[in-house]
């Protein structure tokens, strides 16, 4: 319980005097976010905020994390001394910094060409498959159950090839939908709150009943998701409307990354579904859109991801984000509760 605080607390102050001088640095480098055309009338006044803070963000947890291992030692007067780190935390920390890289790189191809578009297609997914494929192979070694799982093993056994299908679809799909999310000031950050929210929950759970649950080090994850959350509500201190700064890539796709982490470890699969609910649908609000066009050339959506559909139906902006945060909510409360229902089912209390 201690590391959870520690890192969470620290996360937080953390992020909220990074961001603030990150902030500074940023507006003097001239790094500003770039705005598509379709949005110039109703976005257009965001074009030159500062963009690329999920740098601050995903910096703020994990020197959040790592500080949890650092232990004053009072044997021989007083001294320091690090503990190792878990293979599951250091199995998140791979997958966030590694798509948060990705991210990065996407940045700073739109900051060089002065415009929305960064990385292409191609060079962008290969990036997500790599990390994908990385993290993978280090849960593989690490132990991971290899079976289809809800809020824990299903018993069904994908076997060594679909289960690396499963988790480069996981980590990809989900690193795409957060990116989708962020389009509004404080939407993807204030959502993904909820999300690390519940997965410190479900960690920290099971840590509690290891005889049920076979995750791979339960406190770590716990730890890493409670840094990631206090870092987000230091980010999201300067990022709620109207930002002061915009997380852009890097920290959409560090979010992604680190949530379908959590979800593979603690062997929540398919619960990821409903606690990342609103991810979902924005990814399926792109998709649904991109295939009704190209068969019928006519839109479902005045214009996907679906949060900008209600606001160009007249809805204002924060109206749109605390609506949405809402939503993310009731998702992430459904996906805990089935997650205890599950746990009393099994102890026949249900």
């Amino acid at each position: 319980m201690i590391n959870l605080l520690v890192a969470s607390s620290v996360g937080f102050l953390l992020s909220v005097v990074l961001t603030f001088y990150g902030i500074k640095l940023l507006r003097r480098l001239n790094v500003g976010d770039f705005i598509q055309e379709e949005l110039e009338g109703e976005h257009g006044h965001k074009r030159g905020t500062p963009t690329m803070g999920g740098v601050l963000f995903v910096a703020s947890a994990t020197v959040a994390y790592l500080l949890t291992h650092v232990r004053p030692d009072f044997t021989d007067g007083l001294s320091v001394k690090a503990t190792s780190i878990a293979t599951g935390g250091l199995l998140c920390l791979v997958a966030m910094l590694g798509m948060a890289l990705v991210g990065l790189l996407d940045d700073l191809v739109k900051t060089r060409r002065r415009r929305s578009l960064g990385l292409g297609k191609a060079a962008k997914f290969g990036g997500q498959v790599a990390v994908a494929a990385l993290f993978v192979l280090g849960a593989r070694q690490a132990g991971v159950v290899t079976e289809l799982s809800f809020a824990r093993p299903l018993g069904f056994e994908l076997g060594g090839f679909l289960f690396t299908v499963l988790v480069l679809i996981m980590l990809t799909g989900t690193a795409n939908c957060a990116n989708f999310t962020d389009g509004m000031d404080g939407l993807a950050g204030g959502s993904a709150v909820w999300m690390f929210g519940a997965y410190v929950i479900i960690a920290f759970w099971q840590v509690r009943h290891l005889d049920i649950y076979e995750a791979v080090d339960p406190l770590a994850l716990a730890t890493v998701a409670a840094a990631m959350t206090g870092s987000l509500l230091g980010f999201l201190w300067w990022n709620a409307p109207p930002a002061r700064i915009i997380m852009g890539d890097v920290g959409s796709h560090a979010i992604g990354g680190l949530l379908a982490a959590l979800a593979v470890l603690t062997n929540t699969q398919l619960l990821l579904i409903v606690i990342g609910g609103l991810y979902v649908a924005e990814g399926l609000s792109v998709i649904i859109q991109v295939v009704s066009f190209r068969t019928t050339g006519r839109r479902i959506f005045r214009m996907a991801p679906f949060h900008y559909h209600f606001s160009l139906a007249g809805w204002d902006e924060p109206t749109v984000v605390i609506r949405f945060w809402i939503l993310a909510g009731i998702g992430v409360s459904l996906g805990l509760c089935l997650f205890y229902a599950d746990f009393l089912a099994l102890e026949g209390l249900l």
